[in-house]
Formats: structure tokens, C-alpha cells, sequence
């Protein structure tokens, strides 16, 4: 079975739902198939307490959309499976996204009504591609935003990701490279870092303790495998006897202890006077055990030097969907031109029109509102277009996939977060850092 597209040989056709098909299938029918049209990714809200949110999948979603092809075992399950018919299905033979997408680039602080996502296609290329958006920028966005609170709360101490074992295999890796976007240093994910080029680490877990006779015997055998620049493990039984064990045996080389266990803020000051007090000044402090933004804003206090984090990241700590939606937003008239359309449902409501961004900024470069234009660019001074082009005609754009993405994403965070308020740095609940305003 030829399984080319999509990341190590993943097919992405069939991540949709099959209410996609249908509709491509009644389109064909009614004639509006080809139809020019315009859907928008949207988050109507930011989670409870959010401030704002970030950007993150697009540069995979670009390649799966590249990539997004009906194979003919594909062709033969939906024809078993009684999905759509014959004519459809050979229209699904040779479909290719041949359409235009630009959107806000992957690191992207984002708020509510903000058009993350802009496709223009025809109708049928567009509908199909639905739920294979939002999957993927529901999901990396979620973990994106709150790795972007954890590195904001952690400040210059560095943020590692360590939560593969708290999620599915390809979304653990897809939450590393998400992490790494919004500043974390690098991650114990393997596939994400042969995939994305991100830094790997991870030394040992407590089952290395108790397999050897003694502690002692454990962080030796460490020690003479990784050299004494490793990472000891520092709780499995007592944590003072096991740090003098440590320094014992590696002396003021000694690069770091992990404590993962108790009262974190407390157990990381003493441990830090010990270690001083033995000569090893320079080992380092590494934190885990279910961290979030709120213990790693405590932590601030303590002499901790870096965090491990991992369930509540990888499920967006409390927010495991960034909520976004995609809606189609104009489509083409019987002349031609495009006309905007929106739904007006009870709490559902959106507004209609292919829409462009700005970032309004003050003479201190401080962002102030997110501009929408609906038809037109928004006009101002201080303002910084949000909207840039990934595909044209179907071809990917130079610079928005692959490993050098995820670098320049992380850039774009950094200077991204530079630009808001400081306001986002507060972990309680509150409005959105800037408001989102349509012109």
C-alpha cells in the first residue's frame, strides 16, 4: 500500500470527516462545486483566563495540504463503504489543491475574530480540507499557547518538553515541535527531533535506580556511561543522602540533580544551599513532576535552573483545543465576483468577507488593537500587517515548511510577544491583552 504523503509516509486524504464528502458530492450536483469561495480559521473566544493565543501547525498543514491526494485504496474504501458515487470519486482521482492560502505565520500571538487561516478555492477543494485544518491548528495552537504562558511564567530559565507518554504518538510529536515554537528549549521526543530538527534530551528515570543494587551503584554506572555533565535523579529514596552520593562521585563536574518529587519550592532552595555548601556551585537545579505555567510562576522564587514539563502541556493545561472554527466567508455570485456570506445562528454568529489584519501598534511599539478589514487592507500609522501568503496556485511558498520553520517561528514569538502589553504575563483571568476592532 503506497502510503508517500504526509509526514513519515502518512497519508492525510482521509483525516475528514465524512460530511466533507457529501457536501463535495452535492456540490458537484447543484453545479456550485467550482464555485470560487473564501473560508476563514477562527477562534470566536480565547479560553477562560487566556489573554491571548499563538499560532502553531501551519507549517504541517501546509505540507499535508501539498500532499493531500486520494489514492485508489483510498477510492476503493469509499466506494465499498458506500460514501459518495462514482462520478464524485473520479473527481476525487485527481484532486490537488490548486488554491491560494495565507494566513498569520506560525508564532503569531493571536486573539478572538482573528483570520489565522485564509483559503480561496473553489468550493470543493476548500470544503474538503475542513476538518484536516482545524485538526491540526486546533491541536498545535492549544499546546503552542500554553507552552507560550509556561516560557513567559519561567522567564530566562528554560522550558523542557517531556510529554509524549500523556498523549498519542504523532500528537506527541506534533506538541513538541508546537513547544519549541513558543520558546521551549528542546524536547525528549526522538521522532520530533528527527522530524523538526529540535534539540533532544532525557538522561534517567527512576527504574535506572532500581534496577542496580544501590544508588550509588546506579549513578555510578550513569556517570561513566554520559560523563559527569549528566543528570542524576535525585528522589528515588532519599534526596540529601542521594545528592552527597551524587557529588561524591562526580565532584564540582557534577552538571545537574532532577528532583521530581514534594514540595518542589522548598526542596529546590535547601538542595541548592547543600550543593553549595559541598563546593558544586555550579551544578544545576532540574525540576518536573506535573508542572504548569502556575508551579513554574511559584518556582520563580526558588533556585530551580530549568523545568521539565509534560502532562499539562502536551494537553494544553486546561485548554486542550484552541477552538478555532472554519467558515466559509464569501463566495463567488452567478457574475463572478465575490459576495460575503456568514451564518447568524444563536451565539454562532461570524462576519462575512475575505478578511486582512493588522497590528496597530503605539509610538513605543506596544501593540494596541487587532485591525480587521473586511474587503480591504485597514489604513492607519503604526500598523503591522498580520497576513502573509503560504500557497499560490496550489505551490507552497518558500520559507513556511520544513526544519528552518520551526527557527523562524520561534523568532516570530519572540518578537510577537515583545509587541503586546505586558499584561499577558498575569496568570489570572482577564480580557484579551489588546482588543480585535473591524474598519
Amino acid at each position: 500500500m503506497d502510503t508517500s504523503a504526509g509526514p513519515d509516509g502518512h497519508r492525510t486524504s482521509l483525516f475528514t470527516d465524512h460530511y466533507e464528502l457529501t457536501m463535495f458530492q452535492a456540490a458537484l450536483h447543484s453545479g456550485a462545486a467550482h464555485r470560487r469561495s473564501v473560508f476563514q480559521a477562527f477562534a470566536r473566544g480565547l479560553p477562560a483566563g487566556r489573554r491571548y493565543g499563538i499560532v502553531a501547525g501551519t507549517g504541517r498543514l501546509l505540507e499535508g495540504i501539498a500532499d493531500f491526494r486520494f489514492e485508489q485504496d483510498d477510492l476503493d474504501y469509499l466506494a465499498e463503504a458506500g460514501v459518495v458515487g462514482d462520478d464524485t470519486l473520479e473527481q476525487l482521482a485527481g484532486f490537488r489543491f490548486s488554491g491560494n492560502i495565507w494566513g498569520y505565520p506560525e508564532g503569531e500571538a493571536y486573539f478572538p475574530h482573528s483570520p489565522v487561516l485564509m483559503v480561496e478555492s473553489t468550493f470543493a477543494e476548500a470544503c474538503v480540507l475542513e476538518t484536516y485544518v482545524l485538526s491540526v491548528l486546533n491541536h498545535d495552537s492549544a499546546v503552542a499557547s500554553a507552552a507560550s504562558r509556561m516560557t513567559r511564567a519561567a522567564g530566562s530559565r528554560p522550558c523542557l518538553e517531556m510529554g509524549s507518554r500523556r498523549t498519542h504518538e504523532e500528537a506527541a510529536a506534533a506538541a513538541a515541535r508546537a513547544a519549541v515554537i513558543a520558546g521551549f528549549a528542546g524536547t525528549s521526543n526522538l521522532a520530533a527531533g528527527r522530524r523538526y530538527g529540535l534539540r533532544t534530551v532525557g538522561t534517567a528515570a527512576h527504574a535506572f535506580t532500581l534496577l542496580h543494587d544501590s544508588e550509588r551503584d546506579a549513578f555510578a554506572a550513569q556517570l561513566a556511561s554520559l560523563g559527569p555533565g549528566t543528570t542524576l535523579l535525585v528522589d528515588t529514596y532519599d534526596v540529601e543522602a542521594a545528592v552527597r552520593t551524587a557529588v561524591d562521585l562526580a565532584g564540582d563536574r557534577l552538571g545537574a540533580v532532577r528532583l521530581d518529587s514534594g514540595d518542589l519550592v522548598a526542596q529546590a532552595r535547601w538542595v541548592r544551599e547543600l550543593l553549595d555548601s559541598l563546593g558544586n556551585a555550579d551544578t544545576r537545579i532540574v525540576v518536573t513532576s506535573d508542572l504548569d505555567e502556575f508551579s513554574v510562576a511559584a518556582l520563580r522564587s526558588a533556585p530551580a535552573d530549568s523545568y521539565g514539563i509534560g502532562t499539562s502541556l502536551v494537553t494544553g493545561s486546561g485548554a486542550p483545543t484552541a477552538g478555532m472554527v472554519y467558515k466559509l466567508v464569501s463566495r463567488a455570485d452567478d457574475s463572478g465576483d465575490l459576495i460575503a456570506v456568514a451564518k447568524t445562528s444563536t451565539d454562532k454568529t461570524n462576519v462575512g468577507g475575505r478578511k486582512y489584519a493588522v497590528r496597530r501598534l503605539d509610538d513605543h511599539g506596544t501593540a494596541t488593537h487587532e485591525v480587521l478589514g473586511v474587503g480591504h487592507p485597514p489604513a492607519g500609522r503604526n500598523s503591522r500587517p498580520l497576513l502573509q501568503q503560504f500557497m499560490r496556485d496550489g505551490e507552497l511558498l518558500p520559507g513556511w515548511t520544513g526544519r528552518d520553520a520551526v527557527a523562524r517561528a520561534r523568532e516570530r514569538h519572540t518578537a510577537s510577544m515583545a509587541e503586546l502589553p505586558r499584561v499577558v504575563d498575569r496568570l489570572q483571568p482577564g480580557e484579551p491583552a489588546i482588543p480585535t476592532v473591524y474598519e
